[in-house]
C-alpha cells in the first residue's frame, strides 16, 4: 500500500531514449510530465562504451554521456526526474494509478511506458566484466568496431543469425556457438547462416569464461557431451539469446505478445487501453535502436499530447 498520492498529467516510466525523448516533447507541450528512471536510469546505453550510429555526434560519443545529454535536455524543458522503479499499476481506472517503490502512488492522467527490454546474458562473472570491452548484445550497436577481425556470437534463434549474419559481412570470421547440434532459428535464417563462407558453426558447445586482458582475446568453450575444453581466438563475442521486456507489471492489463513486448496500433504508440503508451524497446523487438526508441519516444508524447486535448 503506498503511502502517498500524487498527480501526475503526463507519467513516463523509463529513462532510456524513448523515455526522454518523450519527456522532452511532453514538456514542451507543457504537460508538465513526471518522470521515474526505473533500475538502469539511461537505460542500456549506459552499459555501452562507444556509439557511433546516433545522429548528431559526428565523432561518436559514450553511451552515458550521451544519456546524461538526453536526461540534462529534458530537465532544461521543466521534466520532474525522479529515480525510483514502477512496482505496480491499476489502468482499470481513470486516472490510472501506478506505484513508485510501494511508497508512492501516483495518479495519471496519460501514461507513457518506455521501460526497455534486458537483454538475456549467460551468467558468467567474465561475461559481465567485459561488457563493453569486447562484450556485447547488439551487433548492429557494436559490428563496426570489429572490421576485419574475428568474433563469435552464441545462441541458436532468429536473434543468433541474423546477429551473425550482420557481422558477417564486417568481420573476417564469426563462429557461431550453439549448444545443439541444429539451430532453432526459421529455415530462412538457418539457409543464410549455413551458406555464408565466414560463419563457421561450433556446435554442441557451451561458453565457459570468456578471456582477455583490458579487453577479449578469447572464449572457453565446452563440449556439451565429452566435458573437453577449448579455447577460440576471438576480439568480440556477441550474446544472442533474446530480450526481456520489462513489462512484467503490465501483464493482464495490456495486450502483449508471447515474449512480453507491448503491442500498439499500427503506425502508432497506443496500448489497448486509451491514454496509454508504449515507445522503445519494451514494444519494439524488431529494431531495438537508440534513434527508433527516440523517435517512438517522440510519437508517445505527441499522442498523449493530442489524448489530453481531446478530453477537454
Amino acid at each position: 500500500m503506498s503511502e502517498q498520492q500524487e498527480r501526475a498529467n503526463c507519467l513516463i516510466l523509463g529513462s532510456g531514449p524513448a523515455g526522454y525523448t518523450a519527456a522532452i516533447y511532453a514538456a514542451r507541450a507543457d504537460l508538465k510530465p513526471v518522470l521515474y528512471q526505473g533500475l538502469q536510469p539511461g537505460g542500456q546505453l549506459t552499459i555501452t562504451t562507444d556509439v557511433e550510429n546516433y545522429p548528431g555526434y559526428p565523432d561518436g560519443v559514450k553511451g552515458p554521456d550521451m544519456m546524461m545529454d538526453f536526461q540534462k535536455q529534458a530537465a532544461r524543458f521543466g521534466t520532474d526526474i525522479r529515480f525510483g522503479l514502477a512496482t505496480s499499476a491499476d489502468l482499470s481506472v481513470r486516472p490510472f494509478r501506478v506505484d513508485i517503490d510501494e511508497k508512492t502512488q501516483i495518479l495519471a492522467n496519460t501514461l507513457i511506458i518506455s521501460t526497455g527490454a534486458s537483454a538475456r546474458w549467460l551468467g558468467l562473472e567474465s561475461e559481465q566484466r567485459f561488457n563493453g570491452f569486447g562484450v556485447s548484445a547488439c551487433a548492429t550497436c557494436d559490428g563496426f568496431f570489429y572490421r576485419g577481425l574475428t568474433v563469435a556470437v552464441v545462441g541458436g534463434g532468429d536473434t543468433a543469425c541474423e546477429e551473425a549474419a550482420y557481422l558477417s559481412k564486417l568481420c573476417k570470421k564469426v563462429y557461431l556457438i550453439h549448444r545443439r547440434d541444429e539451430l532453432r532459428a526459421s529455415k530462412v535464417m538457418q539457409h543464410r547462416v549455413m551458406k555464408t563462407d565466414n560463419i563457421e558453426m561450433v556446435w554442441n558447445h557451451i561458453p565457459k569464461e570468456i578471456v582477455g586482458d583490458k579487453t577479449v582475446n578469447g572464449v572457453l568453450i565446452e563440449d556439451v557431451k565429452t566435458g573437453r575444453v577449448e579455447r577460440l581466438d576471438v576480439d568480440g563475442f556477441f550474446v544472442a539469446i533474446g530480450h526481456t521486456p520489462n513489462s512484467g507489471i503490465f501483464k493482464g492489463q495490456l495486450d502483449m505478445d508471447g515474449n512480453g513486448y507491448l503491442i500498439t496500433r499500427s503506425d502508432s504508440t497506443q496500448t489497448n487501453v486509451p491514454g496509454v503508451f508504449a515507445a522503445g524497446d519494451v514494444q519494439d523487438h524488431v529494431f531495438r535502436q537508440a534513434v527508433t526508441a527516440a523517435g517512438s519516444g517522440c510519437m508517445a508524447a505527441i499522442e498523449a499530447e493530442r489524448f489530453l486535448a481531446d478530453l477537454d
